[in-house]
C-alpha cells in the first residue's frame, strides 16, 4: 500500500515538471510569492517604455518635422547667434545642445578680430551647422551690399541675414535701406533673410522686392522682453500664409519662444538669452524643447481662448445622483 502511494506521488511530481517546470521540494507558496511579484511588476513598466531603446524611439516620434527654407530641407526650427559666449568650447557645446542646423554670424565684427576671424570660422564650419552670415553693424544699403558680397566670396553661400541698423539706441531696422539692400542683392542672387519690423505693410514691400523668407523681430536685440507685440505677429502669420517667418531678437526665455512657435511662426533666432545664461548648455537644451514643444502644440491645435468659463464636464441635462 506504501509503495502504491509513493508510485503515485512521483507521477504527481513529474506532471507537474512538465506543466510547470522544475519544482523545488524545499519552496513552499510563499517562498514562490515574490517571484510571481516580480514578475507582474516588470511587465507594465517595460509597456510603459521603460527602456533605453523605446525611449529613443518616443523621442524621434515627436521631433519636429522636416520644412524648407532657401532651398534646403531642415528639422530644427532653432537658428543660434554665435556671438558673446564664454569661451569656444561653450559655444561648440551649445551648439550641439541646441540642435540647430544652422547658425548666424556677424562678419563685420569678426572681420574686425584679424587673424582670429579665421579660427573662427573654422570652429563654426567644424559644427557641421550652416551658416547664416549676417550684415550686423551696417547702417546703410550699401554697405551692407558690399558686406554681402564679401560673405558670399568667403563662405560661398548665398545665404544672407540682412541688417541694417536704423536707431543707435533700439538698433530698430531702417525699413527704407533695409528695402534698397534687400532689392539689389536679390538682383545679385542673394537668398535674403531680411531682419525687419512686425509692420505687415513694410514685409509685403520686402516680398515684393523678391525676398522669399522674412525675419520680424520679437523685441530691441539682446533686451530680453520677449514678444512685446503678438498681435502683429499674429497679423503677419495671417496675412502671410506661405512665407517663412522667423522671429528675430529679443527673446528673454524658452517661455518667450515656445509662444512664437504656438503663434504658428516658422523658427526662432536668438543669441543673447543663450550666450549670456549662467549655463548656456543647458539653456540651449531648454530653448531647443522648448521650441519643438511650441511648434508641436501649434499643429496639434490650440483651443480657442473664452471670456467666460465652460464647464470640462456638462452635467445640463443629466440626472444628478446623490
Amino acid at each position: 500500500m506504501t509503495a502504491h502511494m509513493n508510485d503515485e506521488v512521483a507521477e504527481q511530481s513529474t506532471a507537474e515538471q512538465k506543466v510547470d517546470g522544475p519544482v523545488r521540494s524545499s519552496a513552499t507558496p510563499r517562498d514562490r510569492e515574490p517571484e510571481r511579484f516580480a514578475q507582474v511588476k516588470e511587465e507594465p513598466a517595460q509597456r510603459a517604455g521603460d527602456t533605453e531603446q523605446s525611449a529613443q524611439a518616443l523621442w524621434r516620434s515627436t521631433k519636429t518635422s522636416e520644412w524648407h527654407i532657401g532651398g534646403r530641407t531642415l528639422t530644427s526650427r532653432f537658428f543660434l547667434g554665435t556671438a558673446a559666449y564664454p569661451s569656444p568650447q561653450v559655444l561648440q557645446d551649445a551648439i550641439q545642445a541646441s540642435g540647430a542646423q544652422v547658425v548666424t554670424m556677424g562678419l563685420r565684427r569678426q572681420l574686425a578680430h584679424g587673424a582670429e576671424a579665421g579660427d573662427f570660422f573654422a570652429l563654426i564650419q567644424a559644427t557641421g551647422a550652416h551658416l547664416l552670415p549676417n550684415t550686423a553693424g551696417c547702417h546703410t544699403a550699401r554697405e551692407a551690399i558690399t558686406l554681402a558680397h564679401m560673405a558670399r566670396e568667403l563662405f560661398d553661400t548665398t545665404w544672407i541675414k540682412l541688417e541694417v541698423v536704423g536707431d543707435a539706441h533700439t538698433l530698430q531696422p531702417d525699413p527704407f535701406e533695409l528695402l534698397t539692400a534687400a532689392t539689389q542683392l536679390v538682383k545679385d542672387g542673394f537668398e535674403v533673410f531680411p531682419y525687419c519690423m512686425d509692420d505687415l505693410v513694410s514685409c509685403q514691400r520686402l516680398l515684393d522686392a523678391g525676398c522669399n523668407i522674412l525675419m520680424p523681430w520679437g523685441a530691441p536685440i539682446g533686451s530680453g522682453q520677449g514678444l512685446v507685440n503678438p498681435g502683429a505677429l499674429r497679423t503677419l502669420r495671417a496675412r502671410l500664409p506661405g512665407v517663412p517667418l522667423i522671429v528675430d531678437a529679443g527673446i528673454g526665455s524658452p517661455a518667450d519662444a515656445v509662444q512664437a512657435m504656438e503663434l504658428g511662426l516658422d523658427a526662432v533666432l536668438l543669441n543673447s538669452a543663450v550666450a549670456h545664461a549662467v549655463d548656456p548648455v543647458r539653456m540651449a537644451r531648454a530653448f531647443k524643447l522648448g521650441i519643438a514643444s511650441g511648434r508641436l502644440a501649434y499643429e496639434a491645435g490650440l483651443m480657442p481662448r473664452q471670456d467666460m468659463a465652460v464647464a470640462s464636464t456638462p452635467v445640463a441635462g443629466h440626472p444628478i445622483l446623490l
